[in-house]
């Protein structure tokens, strides 16, 4: 409940010096003399007697209610609707063994699965999908709203589990057939990969072309630092040894996907930068939020008006008849 006019209740600041000036005046009131008042005593207070407060009491809670009902006390009910224009998102996991490479923190794979995971539980109302690749490409989660079920399905991927290799131009194409059918006005793709195309019989150029067509844009990720990297092989005679190999990512080709559909290449060389260039895109995708909000006011004040005359009437009405004082 809110009040309209609030400033009518400094009124209410009023109340405790009437209460004091009823009871000094009530105390300082003359009356008639008698030369004994023994008889009286032995009478005893009779029931107007022991009420005689009843008015001032009255008296003070109708005004009170009546100030109440000048600051115009209301039931505020406020109706918010929002309208959310979502963004419909595949994400494009390369999964190729080179992805075990510990230049990231614990390696490459495990933080970008860290960091994707972040990514989908900062979505509002954009749908999401997985795909997974390397010497081969697959549906790992459709386009979804089920942010939990999309998470889950992203912890269950492995590197190993698909042949090696890494077919970037299937994957994409994968990725832009997948959101062609959708009505959404945003349509990306953020491709997340640290080698080169060396697999699959579609090149990432034909592949974005297709997805220029289609309106879908393509954030391009390289992932691995500059040089060489370290990286953990299994010898089948010394065991497991750890290697430093070249870090070959195909930048050019990257950055022209990016750029043939409205995207933008991102290089990330460590942990940090990686979950900087998911926030960045998360900025650019924004999803586009609209609120309407309809409120209603509920007006209050009889029911602080009507109890309050009525509470004056009666004590008006008393005050002249029962507890009627002489002289």
């Amino acid at each position: 409940m809110t009040f309209s006019q609030p400033f009518w209740l400094i009124l209410l600041l009023f109340i405790p010096f009437m209460l004091w000036r009823s009871w000094f005046t009530a105390k300082s009131r003359g009356g008639m003399r008698f030369s004994s008042t023994h008889a009286l005593k032995e009478a005893g207070a009779t029931w107007k007697t022991r009420l005689r407060w009843v008015p001032g009491v009255l008296r003070i809670l109708g005004l009170s209610l009546a100030i109440l009902a000048m600051a115009r006390p209301q039931n505020l009910n406020v109706i918010q609707e929002r309208f959310a224009e979502g963004v419909d998102i595949m994400m494009v996991l390369d999964t190729s063994t080179s992805m075990r490479a510990e230049d990231f923190r614990p390696n490459r794979f495990e933080a970008a699965k860290s960091v994707g995971t972040d990514f989908i539980q900062g979505r509002t109302s954009d749908r999401v999908g997985l795909i997974v690749f390397a010497a081969n490409a697959y549906t790992q989660a459709p386009l979804t709203l089920d942010y939990a079920f999309l998470t889950q399905m992203l912890a269950e991927v492995e590197v190993g589990v698909i042949e090696d290799g890494t077919a970037i131009g299937t994957a994409l194409a994968m990725a832009v057939n997948r959101l062609k059918d959708t009505e959404a006005k945003s349509k990306v793709v953020i491709l997340l990969t640290d080698g080169q195309n060396n697999r699959g019989e579609l090149s990432p150029e034909t592949a974005a072309e297709v997805a220029k067509t289609l309106g879908v844009r393509v954030y391009a990720i390289g992932v691995g630092q500059h040089g060489e990297a370290p990286f953990v092989v299994d010898h089948p005679f010394a065991g497991r040894q750890r290697r430093m190999v070249p870090v070959e990512i195909d930048e050019e080709m990257l950055q022209a996907v990016a750029d043939m559909t409205g995207g933008k290449y991102f290089r990330a060389t460590n942990n940090r930068a990686l979950s900087d260039i998911y926030d960045q895109i998360g900025e650019l995708e924004k999803t586009k939020i609209e609120e309407r909000v309809y409120t209603d006011f509920e007006e209050l004040y009889p029911m602080f008006l009507f109890p309050g005359l009525l509470l004056l009437f009666v004590e008006v009405l008393l005050s002249t008849t029962l507890f009627r004082r002489f002289p």
